[in-house]
Formats: structure tokens, C-alpha cells, sequence
């Protein structure tokens, strides 16, 4: 199976140019403010992608998502059943199975914000071993997540419920100037974060075989 991993759209996924594939993975933050509008505008778009399956997780700019989930989840879907909304929620696709959460170390005033610590702890808690595919939004603590000014803020829980979990792939975005590949402890990490840290120009995709 192909997976085709994107994040960090933030509104302008129409610039992107998508290679083919079986699975169109977006870890979050695929709106700009996280409004209805954001949220038919990519809903319209991720039903024209030729894949046979979309994956996807909200980010701290989807606000709408956490407000008022069964709504925007309804508008994202359109009545398709090709894309699979994941909070806190699973899926097996093509014998893989697919493990999705949006919730993140707090950051600023956004969405999805939980305090670090026995918040996250119990979010990682729910997530059942044996996934093949972990899709989050946050980064883990010290992969792929280092800002500008050179801090490590990724979510340390996530970190550490990784050994229990053992993802084969674990896909992420948020910290855009995380974007690119690493593989430890038997996990290939991708931070699919596309456009760059100054929101000036979409990356390409990160394509995963398994």
C-alpha cells in the first residue's frame, strides 16, 4: 500500500501537486482559521484526489473540529465513504490498520490543546498496540520537532507511549520546520508538515510504502 502523507495545508492545498497512491494521509491543519467555509473549501478539494482512501486528523487550526465535531465531521465526509475522519479513533483499511488524534501540547490559544503531562497521558492511553499507521498531529518529543530557535516541543507522553503502541509509520505535522524522515526504534517517522516554516511555499508530499 502507498501512502501519500501531507499536513499543514493550512488552506492552500490547491497548490499542491499530489504523486499517485492508494492512501491520502493529512495529519491536520488543513484550514486557515478553522471555520465551515475552511472546512467545505477542503472537503470539496480531498474528494477530487484520485486515491482510494482518505485519512485524515484535525489540527489546532481546525477549531471547527472541536467545537463542533459531529458537524464539521459530517461536512468533511460529504457522504463519502472513502474518507475516514479519525479522533481518537481507528480504522483498518486494505488489512492495515489506521490510528488517528489530534491533540497536542497547548499551544497558544488554538485548538485541541491539552496540558503536558497525565492529560496527554491518558489521550496516548487509548491508542491500542498493534497499529500499523499512528496519525497525530503533534510531533513526538524529540522527532522531527524542532523549531526555529532550536526548542524540542513535541509531546513527551506520545514519546513514551511509542514502545507500547509500535506503529510501524507514525505520521505527524504541526512543527513545520520538522518536515522530512527519520526512523528509530523501528518506526519510520514523517513529519508531512507542506508548507514551510514561513508559509511562503508547499513541500511535496512524503510517500510511504508498506
Amino acid at each position: 500500500m502507498r501512502l501519500v502523507c501531507i499536513s499543514d495545508t493550512h488552506g492552500r492545498h490547491d497548490s499542491l501537486q499530489l504523486p499517485e497512491g492508494d492512501v491520502l494521509v493529512h495529519a491536520g491543519d488543513f484550514c486557515g482559521i478553522g471555520d465551515a467555509h475552511d472546512v467545505r473549501r477542503f472537503s470539496d478539494w480531498l474528494h477530487a484526489q484520485p486515491f482510494s482512501h482518505r485519512v485524515v486528523v484535525a489540527g489546532n487550526h481546525d477549531s471547527l473540529f472541536e467545537s463542533e465535531p459531529e458537524a464539521a465531521a459530517r461536512t468533511l465526509r460529504a457522504g463519502c465513504s472513502d474518507v475516514h475522519f479519525l479522533q481518537d479513533s481507528g480504522i483498518e483499511l486494505e488489512g492495515l490498520r489506521f490510528w488517528g488524534s489530534p491533540w497536542q501540547p497547548r499551544f497558544m490559544h488554538w485548538a485541541f490543546n491539552l496540558e503536558r503531562g497525565e492529560p496527554l497521558r491518558r489521550v496516548w492511553a487509548k491508542v491500542p498496540v498493534g497499529i500499523d499507521v499512528l496519525v497525530t498531529h503533534s510531533p513526538p518529543h524529540g522527532i522531527l520537532d524542532e523549531t526555529h530557535d532550536g526548542r524540542l516541543v513535541g509531546c513527551e507522553e506520545l514519546r513514551a507511549a511509542l514502545p507500547r503502541i509500535k506503529p510501524r509509520v507514525h505520521i505527524f505535522g504541526h512543527i513545520h520546520e520538522g518536515y522530512g524522515e527519520q526512523t528509530a526504534g523501528g518506526v519510520h517517522f514523517v513529519n508531512a508538515s507542506s508548507l514551510d516554516a514561513g508559509h511562503r511555499g508547499m513541500r511535496p508530499a512524503i510517500v510511504v510504502d508498506l
